[in-house]
């Protein structure tokens, strides 16, 4: 199974613990939108990071906290970038929450998600990088 193809699989369990998270407290807590598309992406993002790391690029051989560290400076990329299209979408424009937060969450997925973890992310690496 290609890692693109797999990468793809996280992103749509990622999504949906991002998306169920939203939902569940806008509609159950009636919390502000974009508040609550900020919780579901760090939720969203906790589930990628772990299902990426054992599962699409098999990287468990770089220690954790030095994966960690370069995902959480490319998952705030990711929230930052997913935080002013859901704004833009909902406050600027009017658009449903869902739909600002399914559009934003594809064109970020596919633009800067998956180029970033392949490539830095999950890149393998040597012993001497590590330090």
């Amino acid at each position: 199974m290609s890692t693109f193809f797999k990468a793809n699989i996280a992103a749509i369990i990622a999504s949906f613990c991002d998306f169920g998270i939203t939902v569940f407290l806008k509609q159950v807590f009636q919390i502000d939108a974009v508040l609550a598309s900020i919780l579901g992406t760090i939720i969203g993002g906790l589930s990628n990071f772990l299902i990426g790391r054992i599962w699409v690029f098999r990287s468990i051989q770089t220690p954790f906290f030095h994966q960690g560290k370069k995902y959480l400076l490319t998952w705030f990329g990711n929230l930052v970038l997913n935080s002013i299209g859901v704004y833009v979408l909902i406050k600027m424009m009017g658009v449903h929450y869902l739909f600002a937060k399914i559009a934003t969450a594809t064109i970020v997925a596919v633009g800067y998600n998956y180029p970033v973890q392949k490539k830095y992310v999950f890149k393998k690496v040597d012993e001497n990088e590590m330090e």
